[in-house]
C-alpha cells in the first residue's frame, strides 16, 4: 500500500530491545531489559500481575518510551529515523489490543478500514474490498461486515479486531490476550487462526497470554518477566526447567498439567 521502509540489517531478529528502562515515577518496572523476537516465530510473553507484559508491548510499539535502553525494529533505532520512516515501521506492525477497542460507532467493515483512511490514498471501493478480504481471513462472513460491533460475540469481535490488525499488510503482528474471554472451544479456534494467518502472511508474532493452553499449542518460544527483566525466553520444556518461584508455581500447577495432558493425548495440532 505504502512505501515500505527497507533495511539490509534486520537479519534474524526484526525486534531487538537492549537495556530497557521503564518507570512511573520512582515506581520501576523494567531495568536493563532485553528481548529479541526471531522472524517467523510466535512469541507468548509471560509474567505475574503488575511485570509490565502491557507496558512492554506498548514500548516495542512506540505507544510509550522507554527511560533508557535502545528498541530497533527492522534494524531501525526507532528514535534516530526520519518521521516518514517512523511513519512507514508502524504501518509494518498491527496490533491486537486486551478487548478488541472497536470503535462503537462504525460498523465492522468501517473498523478495519479505518488504518487504510489513515495511512493510505487508495480509493474508498478499493478499502471496502481489501476490509472485506480481511475480514474473510479473520474467520468472519460477508454479513458480519455491516454490522455494529455490539451485534457480534466476543469471538467475533475478536475476529474483527484481528481483520482490522491485518488491514496494512503488517509483517509484525501484536496481541495482548488474545483469548481472553473466550470459552475453551473458541480460544481453540482462535489459537489455530493465528497459527494458520502467520503461515498464509508470513507474520511474526508476539502475544502476550495467560493462556497455558495457548502456551502449549502455538508459541515457539515464551519469554518469562521476572525481577524488571526477561529472565529467560526460549522453548517451553526449557522455560518450564528454570529455577524460580514463579515458574514453578505456574508452570507446574494443576492447570498446567491439564494443558499438557491435553497436548500429549494430541488434541492440539501440530505447529507448522
Amino acid at each position: 500500500m505504502e512505501k515500505r521502509l527497507h533495511t539490509q540489517d534486520a537479519g534474524e531478529f526484526p525486534i531487538v530491545a537492549e537495556g530497557v528502562r521503564n518507570a512511573f515515577g520512582t515506581n520501576v518496572v523494567h531495568d536493563n531489559l532485553d528481548l529479541k523476537v526471531k522472524r517467523g516465530e510466535v512469541l507468548g510473553i509471560v509474567g505475574g500481575s503488575g511485570t509490565g507484559k502491557s507496558v512492554l508491548m506498548n514500548t516495542l510499539l512506540g505507544l510509550r518510551n522507554a527511560q533508557a535502553g535502545t528498541i530497533k525494529l527492522f534494524g531501525q533505532d526507532r528514535q534516530n529515523i526520519s518521521e516518514a520512516d517512523l511513519q512507514a515501521m508502524n504501518n509494518r506492525m498491527g496490533v491486537l489490543f486486551q478487548g478488541g477497542a472497536l470503535f462503537s460507532s462504525l460498523t465492522v467493515r468501517e473498523n478495519v478500514m479505518v488504518p487504510m483512511r489513515e495511512h493510505t490514498k487508495i480509493n474508498v471501493n478499493l478499502m471496502r474490498e481489501l476490509a472485506d478480504m480481511k475480514l474473510h481471513l479473520s474467520g468472519l462472513s460477508p454479513h458480519a461486515a455491516t454490522l455494529q460491533p455490539s451485534d457480534l460475540s466476543g469471538g467475533m469481535q475478536k475476529r474483527a479486531a484481528l481483520a482490522r490488525a491485518l488491514a496494512l499488510d503488517p509483517e509484525l503482528l501484536f496481541l495482548d490476550e488474545p483469548t481472553a474471554g473466550l470459552d475453551p472451544v473458541g480460544a481453540a479456534a482462535f489459537d489455530q487462526l493465528i497459527l494458520s494467518l502467520r503461515r498464509a502472511l508470513g507474520l511474526t508474532v508476539v502475544m502476550i497470554t495467560h493462556d497455558l493452553d495457548s502456551l502449549f499449542t502455538i508459541c515457539d518460544r515464551v519469554a518469562v518477566l521476572l525481577d524488571k527483566k526477561i529472565a529467560i525466553v526460549d522453548t517451553l520444556p526449557n522455560v518450564m526447567k528454570y529455577p524460580h518461584p514463579w515458574v514453578e508455581e505456574y508452570f507446574h500447577g494443576p492447570r498446567a498439567r491439564a494443558a499438557l495432558d491435553t497436548k500429549a493425548r494430541g488434541a492440539a495440532p501440530q505447529k507448522g
